[in-house]
């Protein structure tokens, strides 16, 4: 992966915080700062972006964040790292972004199972939509719910012969376990924009696995 022109879309500062952190909580201090090393981003080595709002961290540097985990652990590693990161960044966003669009009111949490899935997925896309340049359109079908990441930061300029959005599957599995009260999905990437699709598209089927 080389280095490009100025990418155009951007994630909030704090979310950009918050995958930084919860890399760092799952390869530890040295290995984050490797990771920063590698995708030239040497500036935030222990200089993480602000806990604002404002959009300055861009999609460029979210991808080279999670290529440079795989140039460095392997792709089958790097691919197990940010499924991991990924759920990290869940919890990590839920205390930051789920009293503003009521994530974690007591309304949300009584709701039934299918309508919590249902209402969870469309205030999860939320997030992003309302505070983020990235793009998620949510749909539904009789037997899963479909996540389409229409502008994605995770493969930004990226081409690959297969999906690369782990974070983002990491970071579906953990809310729908959260939402469930501790259930398991099937959650799997069938479409990334890194290989020629037209969306990041990640299908949820709605029976749990347990």
């Amino acid at each position: 992966m080389t280095e490009t022109s100025a990418a155009t879309y951007y994630y909030p500062n704090k979310l950009g915080r918050i995958i930084l952190f919860s890399m760092e909580e799952i390869i530890g201090r040295n290995g984050i700062n490797a990771i920063l090393n590698q995708a030239n981003l040497r500036s935030m080595i222990n200089e993480y972006p602000p806990n604002n709002l404002d959009r300055e961290v861009s999609f460029e540097q979210v991808s080279h964040l999670q290529f440079s985990l795989e140039e460095i652990y392997g792709a089958r590693g790097g691919r197990g790292l940010a499924l991991r990161a990924g759920r990290a960044c869940f919890k990590h966003g839920l205390r930051e972004f789920g009293p503003l669009l009521g994530f974690t009111d007591l309304a949300f949490r009584l709701l039934p199972l299918d309508d919590k899935l249902r209402t969870g997925a469309s205030i999860f896309a939320e997030i992003f939509n309302r505070y983020s340049d990235q793009r998620v359109v949510v749909q539904e079908n009789e037997h899963q719910f479909i996540w389409n990441i229409e502008l994605c930061p995770v493969c930004w300029q990226r081409k690959a012969d297969a999906p690369v959005c782990h974070l983002a599957v990491g970071l579906l599995q953990e809310a729908l376990y959260w939402v469930s009260g501790g259930k398991f999905y099937n959650v799997e990437e069938t479409e990334c924009i890194a290989k020629g699709d037209s969306v990041c598209r990640i299908v949820i089927d709605k029976q749990s696995l347990d």
